[in-house]
């Protein structure tokens, strides 16, 4: 479904794939950004497959198409490809976070999911990777020869690195998952699924994280009605 330049997502993508595909998700907050990053746009504009990870993309849907989409968060694909590989018997890797968060990951999906191989690799913490950090990040990954990659940075930088890099990563599924890498390892707590099913899961994590949450919901969020409104009076 094409909505406000976009093709999204209105269900799971058909997995495995014969090909090498790149998923992302797009929330009122990364439309915002995107307007503002060309090279953000461009790695989003490029996805195989772009999820509605918002209840603002899904009512952008009903107001301007007139079609009930799903919302799918990055936790939810994060979960359908855990069970897919568990059942493929396939190998995971996440790139990205601290090494103890990874390290609570792995521990997890021994436990839930017995039948998949896990690695990870920690990347250094900083606004932009050397080419040798990005070197060693492939090389990481490809020595391991994954089935499904993911990758958990934060937005932009996780979907423009996974653009500049994905033709030199070595893997079928490669999907950017942000936060996701802190809410499977329990560093960090998601929304309680009573906020998430009334639409407002975004209200608890603003509640935890004022100070880098805010700009979102205060700025990003009046933006995006803007532009939804102006897309409806343009049709």
């Amino acid at each position: 479904m094409h909505l406000l330049g976009y093709s999204i997502a209105t269900d799971y993508p058909n997995l495995p794939p014969r090909h090498k595909i790149i998923i992302n998700t797009i929330n009122p907050h990364s439309y915002c950004e995107a307007k503002k990053d060309k090279y953000f746009f461009q790695a989003l504009k490029s996805s195989d497959v772009l999820l509605p990870d918002g209840v603002g993309i899904v009512w952008a849907a009903k107001f301007l198409k007139g079609k009930r989409i799903q919302k799918i968060a990055g936790a939810d694909i994060h979960q359908r490809l855990l069970e897919i590989a568990n059942a493929n018997q396939q190998k995971i890797f996440y790139l990205g976070a601290a090494q103890n968060t990874l390290n609570l990951i792995a521990a997890r999906i021994k436990k839930e999911y017995p039948n998949i191989k896990v690695a990870s690799f920690s990347p250094p913490y900083k606004p932009a990777f050397s080419q040798e950090d990005s070197e060693k990040m492939i090389s990481s990954v490809n020595n391991f020869q994954p089935d499904i990659l993911f990758v958990g940075m934060t937005a932009p930088k996780q979907e423009k690195w996974v653009h500049a890099h994905k033709d030199s990563l070595d893997v079928n599924v490669i999907t950017s998952i942000g936060a996701v890498f802190d809410f499977y390892a329990g560093t960090v707590k998601r929304s309680h699924p009573i906020w998430i099913k009334l639409g407002l899961e975004w209200l608890p994590r603003l509640l935890q994280e004022p100070k880098r949450l805010w700009r979102r919901n205060f700025i990003s969020t009046p933006l995006f009605i803007k532009s939804v409104l102006h897309a409806k009076l343009k049709n």
